[in-house]
């Protein structure tokens, strides 16, 4: 996407000098803006309503209770264009240690049952954040099943995986059964991408996808795809201790975001799927 004048003009900044296209995931088309009163951060969906950023933005708002995050300059639509204006952070270097103490105190953050208000309901894979009372049935009626849906839909299944998720399933009831879980606040999609620290070494959160789940779950995400030192581990359990069993369980939350990927984006990611049902 281009950003003409005529579109940027609509923004509420005064003096924009210039908008240069960076890297924003998978999802978003994102600009750094130079104006005449310093950096911006933008992000854009081109021709989606506004609400698009709407989890985004409430997802901002409850990790800033515990968690240092872009502040929101502003979110709208512009000629048909869903946007989000946030805070340019300068980048730096900082603590493992000090980042895993703050996702804890994160985690600290809890609500009287799982879900989330609102669902996500923009997106490839729209999210069920209907409140549950039982953690089970959340993560597997809300979150697994309507991903082996799609899968299933768009030909990422087969007999093999329909048999290994229905023990799959039996065991993740099985591994939560007695267990007490907190409706812990969770980033969503905390990934190293998804994690910077600023130029004072600020740890900071980015990009979220929140809910209130188990614990577990965002640690697990951490694990895939590295980023995450043991200092990291070594800060959160000085703030919260992780339950014994944990380890054991990892997997079955691994699951979840395997899962993600193979939906998104095909069977290279059916390897380690198949790896994880094959546990059960």
């Amino acid at each position: 996407m281009r950003l003409t004048s005529t579109w940027l003009d609509q923004l509420p900044l005064k003096q924009i000098q210039s908008a240069t296209p960076v890297a924003g995931g998978d999802i978003n088309q994102a600009f750094a803006l130079q104006t005449g009163s310093g950096p911006y951060f933008l992000l854009i969906q081109p021709q989606t309503p506004a609400s698009f950023y709407t989890h985004e933005v409430a997802g901002l708002k409850a990790l800033s209770q515990a968690a240092n995050v872009p502040a929101v300059i502003a979110t709208g639509e512009i000629d048909g264009d869903a946007y989000l204006l946030l805070e340019d952070l300068a980048i730096g270097a900082g603590s493992q240690y000090a980042l895993g103490q703050m996702v804890a105190h994160v985690h600290q953050l809890t609500a009287p049952q799982f879900g989330f208000d609102g669902d996500q309901l923009t997106g490839k894979l729209p999210k069920n954040n209907h409140w549950q009372a039982n953690w089970t049935t959340f993560y597997l009626e809300q979150r697994l099943d309507p991903l082996v849906k799609r899968a299933s839909e768009h030909g990422l299944w087969s007999v093999s995986r329909a048999g290994a998720y229905q023990r799959t399933q039996a065991v993740i009831a099985h591994m939560n059964d007695g267990r007490t879980i907190v409706p812990s606040l969770l980033h969503g999609d905390l990934w190293a991408g998804n994690v910077l620290f600023t130029a004072a070494g600020t740890p900071t959160l980015i990009d979220p996808d929140v809910f209130y789940g188990d614990r577990e779950m965002d640690l697990a995400m951490t694990t895939i795809f590295g980023g995450f030192d043991q200092d990291f581990y070594r800060g959160y359990q000085s703030i919260w201790p992780l339950a014994t069993g944990h380890n054991d369980r990892l997997p079955y939350y691994q699951l979840y975001y395997l899962l993600v990927h193979l939906n998104l984006f095909g069977e290279g990611y059916g390897e380690a799927v198949d790896r994880i049902l094959a546990l059960a």
